[in-house]
């Protein structure tokens, strides 16, 4: 890749940026259309994020950026304006500036989710769509990610859709937002030791928990159905404990990273990469 004076610049914001997949996938995009543009990981501390992006804000070559972990909810407030998606999940998952260096924000990450799981058909069905409708769902999380995966499933018309998390206040919060949009939604809060995980037909890990070896799991494989597919939204690692406990435990997964595969052209588009 040729780097010069007139390369427009891109960021994937993190923190820290270890585990983001961005930056790869959109420079195998850049060099293969012959695009003068780079992507480099961007990792912003949470007390520096207010100072970093007004100084982005300065860079004219600097044109936009993929955002993750942990910075999707803070960062939506410092936007000028929000897309629908953004507005929705109370977080952005990119930013752009305009010429004028205002900041706007959106989020994919339910898109990107819901795609991947039909595009990918980890199930193996004549209908992927088959996959969510009327099935018992429940999503492990509360952050922006869960949100945004929370209300394009509910537009998928899943039998239930469960959210539970560690704090059950943000859990209330994410249904009170579904039930606020879509009256009709079958949401409902459960309490995470309440759980009963033997019900669902899908478990999906929306939390930061897989990101490191080390990490307690965030759904109890044990306690699962047969037949249930467990999901995860970590890129990095690929197979975190999570998937591959569950794989061992002969459990059809489905991978972090698809979820940023099917989102990608939006985002691109959103931020002018493409």
């Amino acid at each position: 890749m040729n780097i010069s004076g007139t390369t427009e610049v891109f960021g994937c914001i993190a923190h820290p940026t270890d585990h983001v997949r961005a930056p790869q996938l959109f420079n195998q995009a850049f060099q293969e259309q012959g695009l003068d543009k780079i992507m480099v990981p961007v990792d912003i501390p949470p007390e520096g994020l207010d100072a970093a992006i007004n100084g982005l804000r300065n860079l004219p070559n600097f044109k936009g950026a993929a955002v993750t972990i942990p910075h999707k909810l803070e960062l939506a407030k410092l936007c000028d304006e929000l897309g629908e998606g953004a507005q929705i999940a109370g977080a952005v998952n990119a930013i752009s500036f305009t010429s004028e260096r205002r900041l706007i924000g959106d989020n994919f990450d339910g898109k990107g989710f819901v795609q991947g799981l039909i595009g990918e058909n980890p199930l193996g069905l004549s209908s992927p769509q088959d996959a969510i409708k009327e099935k018992k769902i429940i999503i492990v999380g509360a952050g922006g990610a869960a949100r945004a995966i929370a209300l394009s499933l509910s537009h998928a018309q899943p039998g239930a859709l469960d959210v539970t998390n560690r704090t059950a206040q943000r859990a209330d919060e994410v249904v009170s937002l579904l039930k606020h949009i879509s009256p009709d939604a079958p949401a409902s809060v459960c309490i995470l030791n309440e759980v009963r995980w033997h019900e669902y037909d899908m478990v999906i890990n929306a939390t930061s928990l897989g990101l490191h070896a080390h990490d307690p799991l965030p759904i109890p494989v044990k306690d699962l159905n047969a037949d249930c597919l467990v999901c995860d939204i970590i890129m990095k690692p690929q197979e975190t404990q999570l998937l591959q406990q569950a794989a061992q435990a002969g459990l059809r997964t489905h991978y972090g990273r698809h979820m940023l595969d099917y989102q990608m052209n939006l985002i691109a588009r959103f931020i002018g990469a493409y």
